[in-house]
């Protein structure tokens, strides 16, 4: 991984997943357990953070995948050239 863009996608990602997935969770957690339902905004509020925080940090490493191909697309076209060059 040479350069940022490419360390931030998979740390991103990694990221994203992990709220995704804790959201999710917490929405079969609330879903399956058998105590008082009285609480239910606090339920409904959880995974809305947690899921749209998830996506926040998924689409961010997309667009650090997109700026690493484009940066890694742009020195295979510049030393394509330094080779004609020769």
């Amino acid at each position: 991984m040479s350069n940022t863009h490419e360390k931030k996608f998979v740390i991103n990602m990694i990221i994203g997943l992990i709220f995704t997935s804790a959201g999710i969770s917490s929405i079969i957690y609330a879903c399956f357990t058998q105590q008082n339902h009285n609480d239910w905004v606090f339920w409904a509020v959880i995974p809305v953070i947690l899921i749209n925080t998830g996506i926040l940090f998924i689409s961010s490493s997309v667009v650090h995948k997109v700026k690493a191909d484009l940066i890694r697309r742009q020195k295979q076209k510049s030393s394509r050239a330094d080779k004609e060059l020769d």
